[in-house]
């Protein structure tokens, strides 16, 4: 949550742009309501009902979602409170909107692959199996590189959800910071081939891409 609607709302679509589902809550009880349902809390401080680092407190100390406190307060002593009080990270305003999709991403690699290990995803006819690293499709195995069934698995991870090109590039190259070029549609044109219809990855123009249907 952020503190001031405007900058919540400019956040809000930003996230949204990069293929993310975000919402914003105006108090910190509103946000202690919701923070059980969220991947990731994006905690403001500055919160005009309740103390910001009693609730970052409050939002650890009742599970482990993963959690970047953001505030204009940028002394050692500020930093070192919220990340004590249980914040993942801590990030002074004003920051580049860049900078905070880097730091998500790094925190969404380390809380994300444990889960994905344990994963056997079956979509329709698409098995994805993370412990044997093996595709197939109508039971038939189909060959991929590395990166191509990294990719494949991302997306079977989240079936609903569009992956943007930048989280992309961080978690399957693990690259948050070059611009994701010609490498993603490369692998994607090969996936689709190999998996016999190009309905299977849907591309997004403009966001990234999400799984599909034969």
């Amino acid at each position: 949550m952020e503190s001031e609607p405007r900058a919540a709302e400019a956040l809000i679509q930003g996230l949204r742009r990069h293929g993310h589902r975000a919402e914003s809550v105006a108090t910190g009880a509103r946000a202690l309501q919701l923070q059980h349902g969220a991947d990731l809390v994006l905690l403001d401080l500055d919160l005009p009902d309740l103390d910001g680092i009693e609730v970052c407190r409050s939002i650890r100390s009742t599970g482990e979602t993963p959690l970047i406190a953001v505030s204009a307060r940028d002394s050692e002593l500020d930093r070192v409170l919220g990340l004590q009080a249980g914040a993942d990270d801590y990030i002074v305003k004003p920051y580049g909107f860049r900078e905070l999709m880097a730091r998500i991403e790094a925190i969404m690699r380390r809380v994300r692959p444990p889960r994905l290990a344990e994963q056997v995803i079956q979509h329709g006819p698409l098995r994805v199996d993370a412990r044997t690293r093996q595709v197939h499709v109508n039971g038939r195995r189909i060959d991929v590189t590395r990166k191509e069934f990294d990719l494949l698995h991302l997306l079977c991870f989240q079936p609903e959800t569009v992956v943007s090109r930048r989280q992309l590039m961080a978690q399957v190259w693990d690259d948050s910071w070059s611009p994701p070029g010609r490498t993603i549609d490369t692998h994607v044109s090969s996936l689709r081939s190999k998996l016999g219809a190009s309905t299977w990855i849907i591309t997004v123009r403009g966001v990234g891409f999400r799984l599909g249907h034969p």
